[in-house]
């Protein structure tokens, strides 16, 4: 009777173990799945923009407010936004 309390604790164990194997496995494609959409996304914009990451970071090597968007919005460790208010330049482009 032991024997048999022990077997049904363990496929109920297992089976539960399976259950939360295939919840985590689905969790963590969605997130690839969502992080590999954010790349395809910003590699559209980037071939689809005229302006190209160049490693310029400062509103001063910034022609326009469009391309300070864009460089702030593609490229990293740009200085442009003091405020983080996701507006570039604002003093410069009289944003």
């Amino acid at each position: 009777m032991l024997i048999l309390i022990a077997a049904g604790g363990w496929q109920f164990y297992n089976s539960q173990n399976d259950e939360v194997k295939q919840k985590v496995n689905g969790v963590a494609e969605q997130i690839l799945n969502s992080s590999a959409m954010e790349t395809l996304e910003k590699a559209k914009l980037l071939t689809q923009s005229s302006f190209r990451c160049d490693g310029r970071q400062l509103c001063s090597q910034m022609d326009s407010f469009e391309e300070a968007m864009f460089f702030l919005k593609n490229c990293p460790d740009t200085k442009m936004d003091g405020d983080h208010d996701g507006i570039p330049c604002e003093r410069q482009f009289n944003q």
